[in-house]
């Protein structure tokens, strides 16, 4: 994959994202961090720990559950969704193409959240996750990807 210079390049999970511009030439790309943000989420374990989940009913015998959802999930999601808008962001303040680079499943929402620049702008996408790799171990595998 060709990163040009000023190419901004999303690399982005559920949890953690790298905004990276090429400050260097197609030949010799030079990644540097642009912003850096991440979240630690609690697993559901601990968000339902007081949560009542159950109830009885006097009425009839049995009990019924209710569903409380997913939100670790949401919170993923939130977070892909704000990924997306800072993305947004930096693309009107400059030039320069965009890559997104995340797993699969975050790259699906991802999708849902592009702006129309974003989707003008956009000249690749690799579904897999890189964001805990060094940033110089991300530019060696995105020049070796072929789309």
């Amino acid at each position: 994959m060709k990163l040009k210079r000023d190419a901004l390049v999303l690399v982005v999970d559920g949890s953690r994202m790298l905004l990276l511009r090429n400050n260097g030439s197609v030949a010799e790309p030079d990644l540097a961090v642009v912003e850096h943000r991440q979240f630690e989420s609690e697993p559901n374990r601990t968000l339902f720990a007081d949560a009542p989940g159950l109830s009885a009913a006097k009425l009839h015998p049995g009990r019924s559950t209710h569903d409380q959802g997913d939100p670790h999930r949401e919170r993923e999601i939130e977070f892909c969704r704000s990924a997306a808008a800072l993305l947004d962001k930096v693309l009107l303040e400059g030039e320069g193409d965009v890559i997104v680079v995340a797993p699969p499943q975050a790259l699906g929402e991802l999708r849902r959240h592009y702006s129309k620049e974003v989707s003008v702008r956009l000249t690749g996408e690799v579904a897999k996750d890189l964001v805990k790799h060094p940033v110089g171990d991300i530019t060696r595998l995105l020049l070796a990807y072929e789309d």
